[in-house]
C-alpha cells in the first residue's frame, strides 16, 4: 500500500472521530512570527530561551532569537553508535532528546538523553528497555506532573501507533499509551493543558498537502489516547516536512518547526525542490486562542 493511500486512510479514521465531537472546546492558532533555525529536527522553550535539534547539532538562542550557543558535536560520550536527534524538549534547563542510529528509514540503539541546557553536552543516559516493541525514536516530550518522558516513533509499523512511557526521576520504563487512532510518520511530541499533542508527517509536499498536528486526550490509566485532529498546517511558507514542536505556556503560544526546499525520502533529504540548493528550517510561532463551549 503506498503512503498516499495510507495516509488517506488514516485520515479518513479520524475526520470520523472528530465528526463525534471533542474533549474540550479546543484552540485556534494565529501565526504571529516566523523565525529561520539552524536545525531541523526539534523545538522547545523555558524561561525566555529556545533549543533547536539538527539531526546531528544543538543551538541555544535567546529570547531575541540570537543565537548564544552550539554543539557540532553531540555525539561524544554515548557507548552505542548513534547519530541521530529528533524533536527534544527541555525540564529545569536540562535537554530531553530522542537519540538513536537512524539511516534509510531504520532506526536503532535508541536512548533517552539528558543535556545541559547551557553547554549543550551529554550529562547522563537512561537505560533503554529493547522489549517494548519500540523501532526509533522521532520525538520526547517531558510531563512534569505525571513525572512521565513520553517518546514518539516515527516508522510506519505497529511502533507508531504507541507512546513510550519512562519514569522522569528513575529512567525506568513505565509501559506503553496506544493511541486510538493511531496517527502515522510521527515527529514531534509536546505536553500542553493535560493533553498530549504529536505532529505527523502525512501531508504531502508534491501535491502541496499540509502536514497536521494531533490532540491525544490520555485515559487516566494512561493506557490508551483518543486521537483528534487539532491542525492543519496550511499558512506555512511552502509545504515540506514538519518536525517538532513545543509550547510557550507562559506566552500561550505554539512553535512548530517546519523544513522545505529539501525532498525527502525514507526519511532522509535527497536533493532539492525547483528553486532551491539547500534546506531552509523555520520556527513558525502561533497564538493560542482559547475557544469557547
Amino acid at each position: 500500500m503506498s503512503k498516499t493511500r495510507r495516509m488517506l486512510i488514516g485520515l479518513l479514521a479520524l475526520v470520523l472521530l472528530w465528526g463525534c465531537g471533542r474533549a474540550s472546546a479546543g484552540s485556534r492558532y494565529e501565526l504571529a512570527e516566523i523565525h529561520e533555525v539552524g536545525g531541523r529536527q526539534g523545538i522547545c522553550t523555558e524561561q525566555g530561551y529556545y533549543w533547536v535539534s539538527g539531526s546531528g547539532t544543538l543551538e541555544k538562542y535567546d529570547s531575541g532569537w540570537h543565537l548564544v550557543a552550539r554543539n557540532t558535536e553531540p555525539f561524544v560520550g554515548y557507548a552505542l553508535e548513534v547519530n541521530h536527534i529528533g524533536d527534544i524538549d527541555v525540564y529545569h534547563n536540562e535537554l530531553y532528546l530522542g537519540v538513536e542510529y537512524f539511516m534509510d528509514g531504520v532506526g536503532k540503539n535508541i536512548q533517552v538523553a539528558v543535556y545541559d541546557g547551557d553547554t549543550l553536552r551529554l550529562k547522563r543516559v537512561f537505560p533503554f528497555r529493547g522489549d517494548t516493541g519500540q523501532t526509533e525514536c522521532s520525538g520526547i516530550a517531558v510531563d512534569p506532573d505525571s513525572k512521565t518522558v513520553y517518546m514518539t516513533s516515527w516508522i510506519d509499523d505497529a511502533s507508531s501507533g504507541y507512546l513510550y512511557m519512562y519514569d522522569l526521576e528513575t529512567g525506568d520504563y513505565k509501559g506503553k499509551l496506544e493511541m486510538q487512532p493511531g496517527p502515522r510518520w510521527l515527529q514531534g511530541i509536546a505536553c500542553y493543558g493535560g493533553d498530549l499533542y504529536v505532529t505527523s508527517d502525512d501531508g504531502d509536499a508534491d501535491e502541496n498537502a499540509p502536514d497536521h498536528m494531533y490532540r491525544v486526550a490520555v485515559s487516566a490509566d494512561k493506557k490508551t489516547g483518543r486521537v483528534m485532529p487539532e491542525k492543519a498546517f496550511d499558512d506555512v511558507t511552502r509545504q515540506g516536512e514538519i518536525e517538532g514542536l513545543t509550547f510557550d505556556k507562559s506566552r500561550g503560544r505554539l512553535l512548530v518547526l517546519y523544513n522545505r526546499g529539501a525532498r525527502i525520502i525514507a526519511g532522509m533529504p535527497s536533493g532539492f525542490y525547483e528553486g532551491y540548493d539547500r534546506e531552509i528550517h523555520e520556527v513558525f510561532v502561533y497564538d493560542i486562542i482559547e475557544e469557547d463551549e
